[in-house]
C-alpha cells in the first residue's frame, strides 16, 4: 500500500540529486576569489615563431625617404612633386613591401631559419622575439646605417589565431583580430563547450621556438587567472575533452533502443503465437 508513494518519493530525491550535480558540472569558476591575487592582469607579450606571417609599417619624419627605403619598386618621380611643394614634410607612413624572401604580399613570411628578410637591411632574425624588440631593431637599423630620421616601427601578426577541438559547439580554427585573446574568449568563439565536455582539464598545446608545450586549464577554479595559457598566443590549439557523461547517455540511448525493440518483438511474439491458434 506505501510502496508507490515511497518509490516516488526516492525517485524525486535521486532526481534532484543527479540535478544538482550537472548543474555544477556547467559552471565556470566556483568557489571563493582571492580577489587580491587576481586582480592584477598580466598579459604576456607573444613571441615569433617559425612560419609566422608578420606586417611591418615602418614610420619616418620623410616620407619619400620612407617609401624610397621599404618598397624595391619606388617611384621618387612619381611623387616628387607632391612632397617639394609643402615645405615642411608631414609625417609619412609606408607599409613595407615583401622582399625576395617573402611570398606573399601582404606581410614577411618567418622562414624555418627564424629569420626574414627586409629590403635594403638584408636578413633579420625574428624567431623567439617579441614585436616591441623586433620594432625596436629595424628602427635602430634605418638609424645606423642612415636609411630614415627619427623611424618608428609597428609590428603586427598577420596569422594570430587558434583552434579549438573537442566538445565545443561549434570546433574550428579561428581569427583573433587583436593580439590579446584569453581561454574564456577563444572558447566563447567556439559556442561554448557542450554538456559532454570537460570544464575542469582543457587541454592547451603550443609550440614555441621549436619546443611543444602542454597546459591543463581547470575553468572551474578562479585561479585559471593565474595559468600561463590562461591568455592564448599564435597557433594555440585547445582541446576539450568529452566527460563519461556523454558516454552513460549513449549507453541510455543504445539501451532505451534495445527496450524499446524487445518489447515490439515480445508484442509481435505474442500477437503471432495468438492469432496461429
Amino acid at each position: 500500500m506505501y510502496r508507490f508513494p515511497l518509490l516516488i518519493i526516492f525517485s524525486w530525491i535521486i532526481i534532484s540529486i543527479t540535478s544538482c550535480g550537472n548543474v555544477k558540472n556547467l559552471q565556470y569558476l566556483q568557489g571563493s576569489f582571492d580577489t587580491a591575487r587576481l586582480k592584477k592582469v598580466e598579459i604576456p607579450d607573444p613571441v615569433v615563431q617559425k612560419g609566422d606571417w608578420l606586417g611591418i609599417t615602418v614610420y619616418s619624419d620623410d616620407p619619400l625617404a620612407t617609401a624610397a627605403v621599404t618598397n624595391p619598386s619606388f617611384n621618387a618621380a612619381a611623387i616628387s612633386g607632391a612632397t617639394s611643394t609643402g615645405g615642411a614634410s608631414a609625417t609619412g607612413i609606408g607599409s613595407v613591401s615583401p622582399s625576395a624572401g617573402s611570398t606573399s604580399p601582404g606581410g614577411f613570411l618567418v622562414s624555418q631559419s627564424g629569420d626574414i628578410q627586409i629590403y635594403r637591411l638584408g636578413i633579420i632574425p625574428v624567431e623567439g622575439r617579441t614585436k616591441r624588440q623586433i620594432a625596436d631593431t629595424l628602427a635602430l637599423l634605418y638609424s645606423n646605417l642612415g636609411l630614415l630620421k627619427n623611424p618608428f616601427i609597428e609590428v603586427r601578426f598577420l596569422n594570430n589565431k587558434v583552434t579549438i577541438i573537442g566538445e565545443v559547439n561549434r570546433p574550428g580554427q579561428y581569427s583573433i583580430p587583436g593580439d590579446k585573446v584569453s581561454a574564456f574568449e577563444a572558447i566563447g568563439l567556439a559556442g561554448d563547450i557542450t554538456v559532454f565536455g570537460k570544464r575542469d582539464n582543457v587541454l592547451v598545446i603550443r609550440e614555441t621556438n621549436g619546443v611543444r608545450q602542454f597546459g591543463r586549464l581547470n575553468l572551474k577554479d578562479p585561479n585559471v587567472f593565474l595559468s600561463p595559457y590562461y591568455y592564448l598566443q599564435q597557433n594555440d590549439m585547445i582541446i576539450v575533452d568529452v566527460s563519461r557523461n556523454k558516454a552513460i547517455a549513449n549507453d541510455q540511448v543504445t539501451n532505451r533502443t534495445l527496450s524499446i525493440t524487445t518489447a515490439l518483438l515480445s508484442v509481435v511474439a505474442i500477437l503471432f503465437t495468438i492469432f496461429r491458434k
